[in-house]
């Protein structure tokens, strides 16, 4: 969503953590990569080797766990164009505002094949982070450092409703991907293939990302536009992030055992009709509201609901009041929203508090561990929607289990207690 959170006061905190001293290393590389630029201190001692990329990815690619490899501006992997990330590869992003802000950016028709394991993740983070191949815990940087550096997004062919038509005349709806300048036509996504592939995410974790490109302008942990049902997300997890967790523009892409962790906004957040299914879900302290759901824009009526289940969430961090919305809706907002546990709230957070009719919403299971008799307080006085949806309860709905040993928040313990 368009909402713009980030503070350059806790930019600068967070990255005054890691002292700026050494400096990394570069290899050499071959016709992908352009010499790489001066080293910059970031007070980490390497001990894996180091790799500058500087150029779009224009033919098939490996990146391998023996190399950490540092973005040093916004990376397009081209169409026709793979790029596989191998098991336990750590990736950084350097630092950067506004049109200089770095993002991995696969665009229509390319593919990422980001394919880890439980046993060796895959992790984007900033280049102020000291992690190492092989780590999982970053050993300087807290969980809710963000804005240090970019993200990822993902582009496909498959349907949105943005209310802009695809101005070559593909009969379709298009758009530019949030946190790429409009200048830059490669941002642009949608399409009419709903089955599209852009490839694997896999156990993969997205950390201290978010930084801005412009006011209302900003990056996303990922963010997945026009992405298809081919793609595959699964075990995915996002720390830190100055804006949204995860959003999904249109598309039909399916995501699988997600935690978003100390995210500057929205944890999940969805628009321009999209259609897939996110399932078995950790939200841990979003700074925004918990979930933010939007419908298809332009005028278009939703043909499909998208779905949201099986979540656990704790809707606030550390006791703070900062927290909005435990779910934001729209008027037309296309979701079927079940399951949900929430583990911890404060008194000032409401089920969807502007109060609007969502004429395709379907609620149902909606639990909070709140005092007996107390759970209709949550919900905005005469919302339709939730009636009967919203009880007291205590049981988790997302399963812990899956989140062990491959993601922070499961190393660091901090959900099987929820």
């Amino acid at each position: 969503m368009k909402k713009f959170k980030f503070t350059t006061k806790l930019l600068m905190g967070a990255t005054i953590a890691c002292a700026l001293a050494l400096s990394f290393t570069s290899c050499e590389d071959d016709d992908d990569e352009e010499p790489p630029a001066p080293p910059q201190s970031t007070g980490c001692s390497p001990v894996a080797p180091t790799l500058d990329v500087n150029l779009d990815i224009t033919a098939d690619r490996t990146w391998s766990k023996d190399t950490v490899y540092i973005l040093r501006s916004r990376i397009k992997v081209r169409p026709g164009v793979t790029l596989t990330i191998q098991p336990g590869t750590v990736i950084k992003g350097d630092e950067g505002q506004g049109n200089a802000a770095v993002v991995l950016m696969v665009m229509r028709d390319a593919t990422l094949i980001a394919d880890g394991t439980s046993a060796e993740p895959i992790i984007f983070t900033s280049i102020n982070d000291c992690l190492e191949p092989g780590d999982i815990a970053s050993p300087n940087l807290p969980t809710d450092a963000v804005g240090l550096w970019g993200g990822i997004a993902i582009l496909g062919n498959a349907v949105i409703a943005s209310g802009d038509t695809d101005p070559n005349g593909g009969g379709f709806d298009y758009d530019q991907i949030e946190g790429v300048p409009s200048s830059d036509s490669d941002g642009q996504y949608g399409g009419n293939d709903n089955t599209d592939n852009s490839g694997i995410l896999r156990f993969v974790s997205v950390r201290h990302g978010g930084t801005q490109i412009g006011s209302g302008n900003e990056l996303n942990g990922i963010s997945f536009g026009g992405v298809g049902s081919g793609t595959i997300v699964e075990n995915v997890e996002i720390v830190g992030n100055a804006d949204d967790g995860l959003e999904f523009y249109g598309g039909a892409v399916n995501a699988t055992n997600v935690v978003v962790w100390n995210n500057g906004d929205d944890a999940l957040d969805t628009d321009q009709n999209y259609v897939g299914t996110i399932s078995n879900a950790f939200i841990v302290g979003p700074a925004g509201s918990v979930v933010e759901l939007d419908g298809p824009e332009g005028g278009a009526v939703a043909t499909a609901n998208h779905t949201i289940q099986n979540v656990t969430v704790a809707a606030t961090r550390g006791g703070s009041t900062n927290a909005e919305d435990l779910l934001n809706f729209d008027a037309n907002t296309n979701i079927t929203f079940q399951n949900v546990y929430y583990s911890v709230v404060n008194s000032a957070q409401k089920f969807n508090p502007n109060g609007v009719n969502c004429t395709s919403g379907v609620f149902s299971n909606l639990t909070l561990n709140v005092a007996a008799g107390t759970a209709s307080t949550y919900i905005n006085a005469g919302e339709p929607d939730l009636t009967g949806a919203v009880s007291e309860g205590t049981t988790g709905q997302a399963n812990a289990a899956d989140f062990a040993n491959w993601s922070w928040a499961g190393v660091a313990g901090n959900l099987g207690s929820l």
